[in-house]
């Protein structure tokens, strides 16, 4: 690495990589291991809340690496709509809705074998939408997927939702 590079940014991805990184990418790290050091096994980066529109996508390319998809646990408050399930490649793939607020999606394999990605605001800037996904792949990343998104400035944007945050500065009331 020149000194020109940027610090952190080229130790986590190629650079071939981080221009391919668009969004509709998903990065993963599997682990062949039963031993999984770090909280997160990849991330993805929808275009928009559209579940119908995103997800299929991302089922396919997870299937070639991982085998069937069974289920998919989605967080509600960060998408359009909420169907029960998907039919993506012939193949019924159930989903999961709950207010969870986690920033991340959970996929099923089988009967135990979970699999969590980060999920990358649709409004994130690419350079900010990069870091967070190298981030979320690092073998030894231990921050949690909402961590990550606060470092990398990649917050959700107000989508219409009930997702709670604390207070800015100027929104606390003050005593008057």
């Amino acid at each position: 690495m020149s000194d020109s590079d940027p610090p952190d940014a080229a130790k986590l991805l190629p650079d071939a990589i981080h221009r391919a990184v668009r969004p509709g990418t998903a990065l993963l790290r599997l682990e062949t291991t039963h031993e999984r050091r770090g909280i997160l096994d990849g991330a993805w980066w929808p275009r928009s809340r559209d579940v119908g529109a995103e997800l299929p996508g991302l089922i396919a390319a997870l299937t070639e690496h991982l085998g069937p998809v069974t289920r998919v646990g989605l967080d509600s408050s960060a998408w359009e709509e909420a169907p029960t399930r998907l039919v993506v490649e012939d193949r019924v793939v159930h989903l999961d809705f709950s207010p969870v607020g986690d920033d991340t999606v959970l996929i099923t394999r089988g009967d135990q074998d979970h699999f969590s990605l980060l999920v990358v605001p649709p409004h994130a800037t690419p350079d900010a939408a990069r870091t967070a996904m190298a981030a979320a792949v690092r073998a030894d990343n231990l921050a949690e997927a909402e961590q990550i998104l606060i470092d990398t400035g990649t917050e959700h944007a107000d989508t219409g939702t009930d997702r709670k945050r604390p207070p800015t500065t100027e929104e606390r009331p003050t005593r008057g």
